[in-house]
């Protein structure tokens, strides 16, 4: 008997996990069975051809939100094409609700509910052997026209499943793609949003067990592994021994975990800063909303203090990269409150600020409690909101927008230093920029086409000069900064008219040449010639001393003043001083790496891709949404200039490219 267990992945990169489960279960009986792994976008009539051509007895699918829609799709075609097959369906999307799908879909033979390792491999026996479907616990079968869904079956116990994680058929593709595994299943908590809060408790794989997998996988070459526990540090102790054997035997493996922030613990946290090697942990951490009233109704216990707390003190570490997620339109939650919310967490400056929308999912809480709180949502999948008793519709299409320039320009790091400017010193707050932004965006109508990286740079210059805004010669110098650290190599073109004078390009070339010392050590010991030098540097002269502005975008920013109204926020406090890591923008000329000449007035040498590390700095936001039709018919005043402190100079902007394994630009900043 010929079983495939295949799937649709959101893309090629992913892997499926569930498949592997099922085949490492049922394989020492069951000998033909082939994984097939596919995604959302490939067409369906070449999936179904693929499948064809396998000849296969029994096809079993995995289900999620994502691929739900596609896969009934294809199960209509293949009975047509193949009427003896048996067609399976396990996974989250079809456990809660399996008569639904049956009745909706007359190809699904079978559908698997809950865990489905056993319950698979009993079903697969029963189509082999007996027929006896009643048997076969966690299942639900076709009886004629009846439909009948047996009894769940008990959990199992995790340490009796054999490893998914061995399959020599994997090994050439560890490196290319992400590996998805598992130290736990269920979730401790209760919120009523999420499919997990219907499993309780927590159980776990023997953690020698989950060790010698792990370190097949790193020393196999994966390169990415991204741990599906629900909640990975709720037990403290497996959590500190799993960071422990990941920091020794790590090879260059990027691991991504799902925490709860507001249970860690201090000692945690202080290892974590003391001993994670950089870029090598991964935090997602679901905050989702920081209004109380919603929190409670939702049954998600939440301290947003703590939470806060140990983000600012994981950032402040500078090793590990941290991914929060936000959901509009939970209960309670209306435009106002969700703006509070995104502005509470935005001040935590994370490396990634996801906004997803709530989504009924099937067999949660909060669906069965939907026409309490007059939710309108999507009939099928992702089952999206669409309006909610606080939140219409024309609310939901504004945070779309916002939620896409969010995307574009703070989550894929492109515009780091601009963008931060412009929250820091210009709007109002986060919140209202991305909105006002993703307004301007659909009302051109660039949703509507595609983009090139200039693109994104002259659309966000159209919408500053259109607005107003307030100091845009330092606002275009940070894009121009932020533009040649977007290129791998030398850029071909800019996007800019202002280009430095063709005279005094050859003349701060030719003195870098002759004095490659006073840019660093490195390149005077290369020993390269002007003419070499001119293919892997370019220049530009800021009209404006980019060291204060920098420092005013460098360190940690949370004082507490997320959330605030329109009018702007006070300068907090500064504590500490500034960083003087790679990319930090605030470096003292007294910390500079050797070679730097004091007397050619280069105040500071930061090479990277601009990501701050290091301590806090001061960081007021005292420009206002000001445009100019306001300041000159007396609506509002003038602001005040927030770096009167860069106006007394200019800036030699020197970027150079292909200087390392890295591959990241270095830029260096003299003051003229």
């Amino acid at each position: 008997m010929r079983i495939i267990l295949a799937t649709l992945n959101a893309k090629y990169i992913h892997t499926s996990l569930a498949i592997r489960l099922l085949k490492a279960y049922s394989e020492h009986e069951f000998e033909d069975i082939l994984l097939a792994e596919y995604t959302i976008k490939d067409p369906a009539m070449n999936i179904v051809s693929d499948l064809f051509q396998k000849q296969p007895d029994v096809i079993g699918f995995s289900c999620y939100i994502w691929n739900i829609e596609e896969t009934i799709k294809l199960v209509g075609i293949l009975k047509q094409v193949m009427p003896e097959v048996k067609i399976v369906l396990g996974g989250p999307e079809v456990s809660y609700e399996p008569l639904y799908w049956m009745k909706r879909e007359a190809g699904v033979d079978f559908i698997v509910n809950g865990d489905g390792e056993e319950t698979f491999h009993h079903l697969l026996q029963e189509i082999r052997d007996g027929h006896k479907y009643h048997f076969v616990y966690g299942a639900a079968y076709r009886k004629g026209e009846e439909l009948i869904v047996n009894p769940p079956r008990p959990k199992s116990d995790l340490n009796t499943l054999p490893t998914p994680h061995r399959f020599a058929e994997d090994l050439p593709e560890l490196s290319k793609r992400i590996v998805y595994f598992e130290t736990s299943r269920g979730c401790p908590f209760n919120c009523q949003f999420c499919l997990s809060s219907i499993e309780v408790g927590v159980r776990y794989y023997d953690i020698e067990r989950v060790k010698s997998d792990l370190l097949y996988l790193i020393e196999g070459g994966a390169k990415v592994i991204k741990f599906l526990d629900r909640t990975f540090n709720i037990n403290r102790n497996y959590a500190m021994e799993m960071f422990q054997f990941l920091i020794d035997n790590h090879q260059g493996c990027v691991f991504q975990f799902e925490i709860t922030a507001d249970i860690m613990r201090p000692e945690v946290l202080d290892f974590l800063a003391q001993n994670a090697p950089p870029g090598v942990f991964r935090f997602e951490i679901g905050v989702q909303s920081t209004n109380d009233e919603t929190n409670e109704l939702v049954k998600r216990r939440q301290n947003f203090t703590k939470l806060s707390r140990t983000v600012m003190k994981i950032k402040a570490s500078g090793n590990i990269d941290q991914h929060l997620d936000l959901i509009a339109g939970l209960p309670m939650e209306d435009y106002a409150t969700f703006r509070k919310t995104f502005n509470d967490v935005f001040a935590m400056e994370p490396e990634e600020l996801q906004l997803g929308f709530l989504k009924m999912l099937r067999g949660t809480g909060l669906r069965a409690q939907a026409a309490k709180y007059d939710y309108t949502y999507m009939e099928h999948a992702p089952y999206e909101i669409l309006s909610s008793h606080v939140m219409p519709f024309s609310d939901i299409i504004r945070l779309k927008r916002l939620e896409d320039v969010l995307e574009k320009y703070w989550n894929s790091q492109r515009l780091a230093h601009s963008v931060k400017y412009l929250i820091r010193h210009v709007f109002p707050s986060p919140f209202d920029f991305f909105q006002e932004f993703g307004d301007y965006w659909e009302a051109r109508g660039w949703q509507k086409i595609g983009h090139q990286l200039e693109d994104l740079f002259t659309r966000l210059h159209n919408f500053l000069t259109d607005r107003g805004t307030p100091s845009m010669d330092i606002v275009t110098g940070l894009m121009k900064l932020d533009y040649f650290l977007a290129h791998k190599y030398k850029p071909r073109k800019i996007w800019w008219e202002d280009v430095l004078d063709k005279s005094e390009w050859a003349k701060y070339l030719k003195q870098i040449a002759e004095q490659p010392e006073r840019i660093s050590a490195k390149l005077a010991k290369s020993r390269v010639s002007e003419r070499e030098l001119q293919k892997f540097i370019v220049l530009d002269v800021l009209p404006f001393r980019l060291e204060p502005v920098l420092a005013s975008i460098s360190g940690l920013r949370f004082d507490g003043l997320a959330g605030a109204e329109a009018e702007p926020q006070t300068e907090a406090a500064a504590e500490g001083g500034a960083g003087a890591g790679a990319g930090s923008g605030a470096v003292d000329a007294d910390g500079l790496a050797d070679g730097l000449v004091e007397n050619l007035g280069l105040h500071m040498a930061v090479s990277g891709s601009g990501k701050n590390e290091g301590g806090m700095v001061a960081a007021g936001q005292s420009d206002a949404l000001y445009s100019a039709v306001a300041v000159a018919e007396g609506i509002v005043p003038a602001p005040a200039d927030p770096h009167p402190d860069a106006r007394d100079g200019r800036t030699l902007l020197v970027v150079l490219y292909q200087q390392d394994e890295s591959q990241r630009a270095q830029y260096y900043a003299l003051s003229l």
